[in-house]
């Protein structure tokens, strides 16, 4: 399964994947999820916003058990972040069956799709619109950097817009769901574990900041004459640093925007995005408070208007602690959790959900703790550690 669906969106200049939403790179991604449900006798199904669902049992039965991930990426992303759980989804089907399992609920495994959010600017926007935190009309107004709206784009690649929107019957037959994602970190690594269990994602979110300033000519406008909002907004970047090393949590502009975007031109638009994410809110204010107030100072100081915008936002979440310990219990040693479990930074699908159905995460080392880079990966044996740890896991809820 990883050989056939490695090879779909990679570049080859930077050996990372670009597995947008509603391109033709996600469409040969959902492809492969379809022919693997197919293969295995699996009932197939698209939902209304794009998510495949992969059902093993009676799909209307209700209390069903649920795993699985994403296919998509960033932009020069890793193999692994998404596509490793959606490949232990089926990995894990495989080992119970040929354990020789009895089922006692319905099993299902899913893609969702947009989770990185890469082409329209908001993360899950898949299970976001399943749970009703997206609504149509907001979805209608997402853009990618072409000018091109959400509903253009799954038009486009042959799907029904009209049909989006909050599925709270699909949501009210899952009893839990289950996502294994390769940790974004290195405290496995550093703990000498193969698996770990999720405590709770950091709150997070997205920042939009627009300086703007006066196109002018590079080499004929004195310097004292400029309002270069490209000054404001480097200063803004050391600021963010500086804010979240003194709280402890972490801040990064790594998405920017220029207008004209000439090298013999003074910008006179410079859109930066921050993304900024905390162990506890009062962290996450304190650091996008004092990049702000900075980032004012700076565009006043060089005599631009400056308009801030949050794009998005995720409180922080708590995983199902019942669903948490029983997992804890099933991989742990004499019914005690011995298994790590850690926080982290990063936002899934399964965050997205967790205040609707209980939702758990397994996580698989990642020896360098490289993410979101080509450079991204996990040992063959951890991965298998995974697909072990997560049908472990599906035989307890799923086989009682």
């Amino acid at each position: 399964m990883w050989r056939d669906l490695a090879p779909i969106g990679r570049n080859d200049d930077s050996g990372g994947y670009r597995r947008f939403a509603w391109t033709g790179a996600d469409a040969d991604c959902r492809e492969w999820f379809k022919a693997q449900a197919e293969a295995r006798g699996l009932t197939y199904e698209l939902d209304r916003n794009g998510n495949q669902w992969a059902w093993l049992g009676d799909p209307e039965a209700g209390d069903a058990v649920v795993t699985g991930s994403h296919l998509d990426s960033v932009p020069d992303g890793g193999a692994f972040d998404g596509p490793l759980g959606v490949v232990s989804s089926f990995a894990a089907l495989d080992e119970l069956r040929a354990r020789g399992v009895e089922f006692t609920r319905p099993l299902a495994l899913t893609n969702f799709g947009d989770e990185e959010g890469a082409r329209f600017g908001l993360a899950c926007v898949g299970s976001r619109l399943t749970s009703g935190k997206l609504t149509p009309a907001q979805a209608a107004e997402l853009r990618d950097m072409d000018g091109v709206s959400l509903p253009k784009a799954m038009e486009a690649a042959g799907y029904d817009p009209e049909a989006i929107g909050a599925d709270p019957e699909r949501l009210s037959r899952i009893g839990a769901f289950i996502e294994l994602h390769v940790e974004q970190g290195r405290a496995l690594d550093l703990s000498g574990d193969a698996v770990g269990i999720a405590s709770a994602i950091w709150p997070h979110g997205r920042w939009r900041f627009d300086f703007r300033g006066e196109a002018n000519h590079a080499g004929t406008t004195r310097l004292v004459d400029r309002r270069d909002p490209m000054l404001s907004y480097a200063e803004t970047v050391l600021a963010a640093r500086r804010e979240a090393e003194l709280a402890g949590a972490v801040a990064t502009f790594g998405k920017i925007s220029v207008e004209p975007n000439g090298v013999n031109a003074i910008p006179s638009l410079v859109r930066g995005w921050l993304d900024s994410r905390a162990a506890d809110q009062a962290t996450l204010d304190t650091v996008v408070t004092g990049v702000e107030k900075a980032a004012r100072e700076y565009a006043d100081k060089h005599g631009l208007d400056l308009t801030t915008v949050r794009e998005s936002f995720t409180p922080i979440v708590e995983f199902d602690h019942a669903l948490r310990n029983e997992l804890g219990r099933i991989l742990g040693t004499d019914g005690e959790i011995t298994v790590p479990v850690l926080g982290t930074g990063a936002g899934h699908d399964a965050g997205i959900l967790a205040d609707q159905i209980p939702t758990a995460m397994l996580f698989v080392r990642n020896p360098t703790g490289v993410s979101h880079s080509p450079a991204e990966h996990a040992g063959e044996d951890d991965c298998l550690a995974g697909v072990s740890a997560l049908a472990d896991v599906l035989e307890g809820l799923a086989c009682r």
